[in-house]
């Protein structure tokens, strides 16, 4: 299964190809997305993404993972969260929400089994 290319980003919208709804933050993975809730693991601005909102996508035999931290990078990713993902032995790259998503769709276009988790507003 291939990973999905990101339609569309702008403030609070994210469109991925082939999914009729669109997310506010979104995780995405070889073969499927859906809307990344932050109240499912008590997520904030700070401290930040938890390794318990990368599980899900990890679990879907990842090679890559791109986190994207918003538009003004505002979502803090703490060492713990990038060491913990590195641990289970896939590549993380942590990027501002608009070259996280370029990031992404290229490695998904290039077949790479990518997963992401990204913030569309701050």
């Amino acid at each position: 299964m291939s990973s999905p290319e990101i339609a569309s980003l702008s403030w609070g919208h994210m469109k991925v190809k082939g999914c009729s709804s669109s997310y506010k933050d979104c995780k995405v993975w070889p073969g499927g997305s859906r809307a990344w809730d932050w109240r499912e693991t008590g997520t904030d601005h700070y401290p930040g993404v938890q390794p318990a909102d990368l599980e899900e996508i990890l679990r879907k035999g990842v090679d890559m993972l791109v986190i994207g931290r918003g538009m003004s990078e505002a979502l803090q990713v703490p060492p713990s969260t990038v060491e913990y993902v590195k641990k289970q032995g896939v590549d993380v790259k942590v990027l501002q929400t608009e070259k996280a998503v370029k990031e992404y769709n290229n490695l998904a276009g290039q077949g790479a089994k990518v997963g992401g988790v990204f913030h569309s507003t701050c």
